[in-house]
């Protein structure tokens, strides 16, 4: 197993996020890096650095205004008298009664709430360049996998999961999975996403929702009460030509090592079921049993029964780095959970 790290991820720093209207300290930050690398380092894997991209590369998964607005978007906000610092949106893009919203702002405070979808997504003036080196680590990732490696650590931070083609949400800019999946599937691979994250990956489902080509498998907690709230429920299953590609296996709050590798044992099969040829693993650690979202109750050896299980379907694989935030855990976990798919 190879693991591909950029260092320059480390620069995006924001200090807070949005918490039940207030800022509150934000647990994606830097020091995640040092302690999923002491989890590469328990392994003794191999670190290499990605080729970068540019973001015109990103359109495959991402749109082109989408884009634009984000490399423009500090420079155009600080030309607003009296504005904060950096972007917040004070307004979001809605619709009349059943009408998606169809009418794009000129300006800058439209097009924030337009294009963020949450309070947890803060642009600073390094985030884009972070945001990059992570896309471009997980592409590596996936180039990597193509040339023949049958598993890949992709450590990406910032996280990719919540963001949609044309949307930053939850600590996301960037879909790292999604790009690694459709520039396998681009490349002629019949590729499947699992997610693991606990939180439901709503922005890669967006992506995929309509295509039969790439499946998404989705295990977090339930979001009738947890992020992201309006999407991640069982009865989405995709639409038009890709009804029956998504799957949702929403768990409780306070799910254990037993049930969670039920519902595993679940989203693997329809996985086989799919016949993927490759596996694209949202890696999220954010589980444990002493995560700071307090969900789920995963123990560090516990871990490694995950890996074990996504090892047993024998596919290349393509582990892209989401959730797990500062704990004491946290590296022990990735060494738990990438030994487990090794042994």
């Amino acid at each position: 197993m190879i693991c591909v790290f950029d260092d320059i991820q480390r620069r995006h720093a924001p200090s807070h996020f949005i918490v039940a209207g207030r800022p509150q300290p934000i647990p994606e930050r830097p020091e995640r890096v040092d302690m999923l690398l002491s989890g590469v380092a328990r392994l003794g894997l191999p670190v290499v650095a990605p080729d970068p991209v540019a973001p015109a590369a990103l359109t495959t998964v991402h749109t082109p205004r989408y884009l634009d607005f984000l490399s423009t978007l500090l420079e155009r906000w600080r030309h607003i008298p009296n504005a904060s610092d950096y972007p917040a949106p004070n307004v979001f893009a809605m619709g009349r009664p059943g009408l998606a919203p169809v009418s794009y702002p000129d300006g800058v405070v439209g097009q924030v709430g337009w294009h963020m979808g949450d309070g947890s997504c803060p642009m600073m003036d390094e985030t884009l360049a972070a945001a990059l080196a992570s896309a471009s680590t997980a592409l590596h990732g996936a180039g990597l996998v193509m040339q023949g490696e049958r598993q890949v650590y992709a450590l990406c931070r910032p996280p990719g999961h919540h963001a949609s083609s044309d949307m930053a949400a939850g600590f996301c800019y960037f879909n790292n999975a999604a790009l690694a999946a459709e520039a396998l599937t681009r490349a002629g691979r019949r590729a499947a996403i699992l997610d693991i994250d606990v939180h439901h990956g709503n922005g890669t489902e967006a992506i995929f929702y309509d295509r039969a080509d790439v499946l998404t498998v989705s295990l977090h907690c339930d979001p009738l009460r947890f992020y992201p709230f309006f999407w991640g429920h069982a009865g989405e299953r995709g639409a038009g030509e890709g009804e029956g590609f998504n799957l949702n296996l929403p768990l409780p709050r306070g799910t254990g090592i037993a049930a969670y590798l039920a519902a595993l044992d679940g989203a693997l099969r329809r996985i086989s079921d799919f016949s993927a040829d490759v596996l694209v693993v949202a890696t999220g650690l954010d589980t444990a049993v002493d995560d700071p979202f307090q969900a789920f109750t995963i123990a560090t050896p516990e871990f490694a029964a995950l890996g074990r299980a996504i090892a047993a379907l024998k596919r290349p694989t393509l582990w892209v780095q989401e959730g797990g935030y500062p704990s004491a855990s946290l590296g022990p976990n990735l060494a738990s959970l990438l030994g487990g798919a090794l042994a």
